[in-house]
């Protein structure tokens, strides 16, 4: 099998979307976009300055068949990209979501990532970490950061493997988090 993992393009907004949703989970992306959350995630993903566009992912294919994909974003942008982020949620919706900051300038934080259940335990959301950290290093930057939920071990114990380490808790959708960092 062939991995290849490459920048996202408009055309992968309906994957973005999907990414995002299994990131949020389907709970959570109800509550804060209703019941035409994947389409709200794939409005955004097209856009060219949301926090979700498709200039931020990477879309991880094997065989030519889509595996799955990572956001991933510079820390100080958070808040001008979560403008109209949150404008266009709040348009479609009448609600405006209110969401703690999960990340900080001087990171390049690793926003959602999902690898779909056929290529699950293959090394793709592997390989998409080392591919985003290793080009948010490549920009300059000398931290990557991510957010794990505290009762979700298995995947903090990918993240330490992969060079992370908790820096302090954080709580994001009623959810304690560890924030974790790599070092450039």
């Amino acid at each position: 099998m062939k991995t290849i993992i490459r920048q996202a393009n408009i055309k992968d907004a309906p994957i973005i979307a999907q990414v995002i949703g299994m990131g949020f989970g389907e709970d959570l992306l109800r509550q804060y976009c209703g019941t035409n959350g994947l389409a709200i995630m794939e409005a955004l993903a097209k856009m060219e300055d949301s926090q979700y566009s498709y200039h931020h992912a990477l879309i991880a294919e094997v065989d030519g068949q889509v595996a799955g994909g990572l956001v991933g974003y510079d820390g100080s942008s958070l808040q001008q990209l979560r403008r109209p982020t949150l404008a266009y949620i709040e348009q479609q919706t009448g609600i405006l979501p209110l969401v703690a900051e999960e990340t900080e300038p001087g990171e390049f934080y690793l926003d959602s990532l999902a690898v779909f259940p056929k290529f699950r335990h293959q090394g793709i959301g592997t390989q998409l970490i080392l591919a985003m950290s290793n080009k948010a290093f490549n920009e300059g930057h000398q931290r990557v950061g991510l957010l794990v939920d505290i009762g979700n071990p298995n995947a903090e114990r990918l993240y330490t493997s992969l060079g992370f380490q908790r820096v302090n808790q954080k709580q994001l959708f009623s959810h304690q988090m560890w924030h974790m960092q790599k070092e450039a």
